[in-house]
């Protein structure tokens, strides 16, 4: 359980996050770079799974992706609103789905590090969040 306090720093550090993790998909100069970075990892570890070029309709979609994320974490870092992190936790789960699915249709192994993190992300912004009670309690030795 969270106090809350603990889930709005929570909310924030999920942001920076995803920011760090999206920065590079925002122009196609970068997510190509990005791209050229992951396949030769993939290649270098011999990993299972496919990283294919991207035609321009798919760099299309991962810049509108990384536009919107980024845009996404930068209102989460200024305004950790509780109710941000409910909304961004069922978004993890449903990019958990896809990625998952990807993983299932040959996508690179690669893929499994984000999908951890998106699950544990998702999962830790779902925990309860404790309120405080406005009552206050009676003062220590005061007798009723």
């Amino acid at each position: 359980m969270w106090t809350s306090t603990q889930y709005r720093r929570l909310v924030q550090s999920s942001a920076w996050y995803d920011l760090i993790v999206t920065a590079a998909f925002v122009t196609p100069w970068s997510f190509a770079a990005l791209h050229g970075l992951l396949t030769g990892v993939s290649q270098a570890l011999s990993l299972p799974g496919e990283l294919p070029p991207f035609e321009p309709a798919h760099l299309l979609m991962a810049n509108l992706l990384g536009s919107v994320v980024c845009v996404w974490a930068v209102l989460r870092i200024r305004d950790p609103q509780p109710v941000y992190g409910r909304y961004d936790a069922v978004a993890r789960f449903l990019f958990a789905t896809w990625q998952a699915y990807a993983l299932a249709q040959g996508a690179s192994s690669l893929l499994v590090i984000f999908l951890v993190f998106e699950l544990a992300w998702g999962i830790a912004q779902v925990l309860p969040v404790r309120t405080l009670s406005r009552a206050s309690p009676l003062p220590q030795g005061s007798a009723v």
